[in-house]
């Protein structure tokens, strides 16, 4: 859908959230999904999505969603929205997801790519500018990804975040901010969270620039001042007749008085970092990053592996607001998660019972057949 004012409603909320929302998906149309995502034909071995909830959930309707459908294969599907930046504004990205299946290897991630990205030829080397979700393979991997792309190159955050492995559906949300803090949420709950430049070992090109730009104003302002100095010399003044340039250095003449400094700061002769430290305090310099900003967002996908098909995501949102995404998670994950566990105890304890069922027929089958096979032995041994 396209970027718009949307205005969400939540009964135990009691104000309405003006946020935008750049992409919304709860699959609530029927088929109508197909016209909206694009599945990738770059290799024709990529396995198929279907619409689905499941074998147990919470609302049949409301939890169906893309679901893996073949095993030991690739997947590679995508959908296109308005394109955006998120310079200087709060990125949300957040969708659930369930590895019904109880997943052995495989992903169950998202990613975010630029607008010119080619649907139909989406693959593994296709660029993108996040990956964000659960990766499990075996009790190894277990983790939660969060990929920046930065200056060309991909960089993984240093913290290890454990995703969650059981059946059920999880909401997942990541939160990048413009002050360059970000946070990871599972199930509405901070997991992590801290500086982007801390935890990924990155420096924003705009520090960078700045200090540049710091290191040439120090130069400046020192050959500055001493001109300002030249300002105050006593005009009159002569050499003295013994001084010895040598041993003395260049003649200069006294001033007539300290000179005022501009801006009250003379940086030659004081410690370069507190000249620097005063000079910020006067100096208006942009907070505006490129480290976790992208300029031409435009499109959602996912392009993983799995082992073991039956993974259904679902409730895909990006907004720039995060109390929308909070009372959007439990508009949907929030009330369908509870009566999904339900679900899934009533049936284990309906497959229980159906499997003591059998087992007991099994068992009187076996020794009715035991009886059977002891009276015929028996006879045969009274025949011999």
């Amino acid at each position: 859908m396209a970027a718009t004012r949307v205005p969400l409603v939540v009964v135990c909320v009691l104000r309405v959230t003006l946020a935008t929302v750049y992409f919304q998906e709860e699959f609530l149309d029927g088929e109508r999904w197909r016209n909206r995502w694009v599945q990738s034909t770059n290799d024709s071995q990529f396995g198929h999505f279907r619409l689905s909830s499941g074998k147990f959930y919470g609302h049949k309707e409301k939890d169906k969603g893309l679901q893996t459908t073949q095993n030991s294969r690739f997947y590679a599907i995508s959908a296109r929205f308005k394109p955006f930046s998120n310079k200087g504004k709060t990125l949300i990205i957040q969708y659930t997801v369930k590895h019904e299946q109880k997943m052995d290897c495989g992903g169950g991630y998202i990613k975010i790519f630029p607008a010119d990205m080619d649907q139909k030829n989406l693959n593994g080397k296709s660029q993108y500018y996040i990956m964000f979700g659960p990766d499990i393979c075996g009790f190894d991997i277990r983790t939660v990804h969060v990929i920046l792309h930065f200056k060309n190159q991909y960089h993984s955050n240093k913290k290890s975040i454990r995703c969650k492995v059981d059946g059920f559906t999880h909401l997942y949300a990541l939160i990048l901010r413009p002050d360059l803090t970000y946070e990871v949420k599972i199930d509405g709950q901070s997991i992590e969270s801290g500086s982007i430049e801390y935890d990924w070992q990155l420096t924003s090109l705009k520090k960078m620039e700045k200090a540049s730009a710091e290191s040439k104003d120090w130069d400046q302002a020192t050959e500055k001042a001493q001109d300002w100095e030249k300002h105050f010399l006593d005009a009159g003044a002569s050499k003295p007749s013994d001084w010895n340039s040598d041993p003395d250095g260049d003649w200069q003449a006294p001033m007539l008085q300290k000179p005022p400094y501009q801006d009250g700061l003379k940086p030659e002769g004081i410690d370069r970092d507190i000249w620097l430290h005063e000079k910020m305090k006067h100096t208006s310099y942009l907070t505006e990053y490129d480290l976790s900003e992208f300029e031409n967002i435009g499109a959602i996908g996912l392009e993983l592996w799995q082992v073991r098909s039956g993974t259904i995501f679902d409730n895909f949102l990006i907004t720039d607001d995060e109390d929308y995404a909070e009372n959007f998670g439990k508009a949907t994950w929030g009330e369908t998660k509870d009566p999904e566990r339900e679900m899934d105890a009533i049936q284990a304890k309906e497959e229980m019972k159906k499997a003591q069922e059998e087992d007991e027929e099994d068992f009187h089958m076996g020794r009715f057949n035991g009886q059977e096979n002891s009276f015929r032995g028996f006879s045969r041994r009274n025949e011999l």
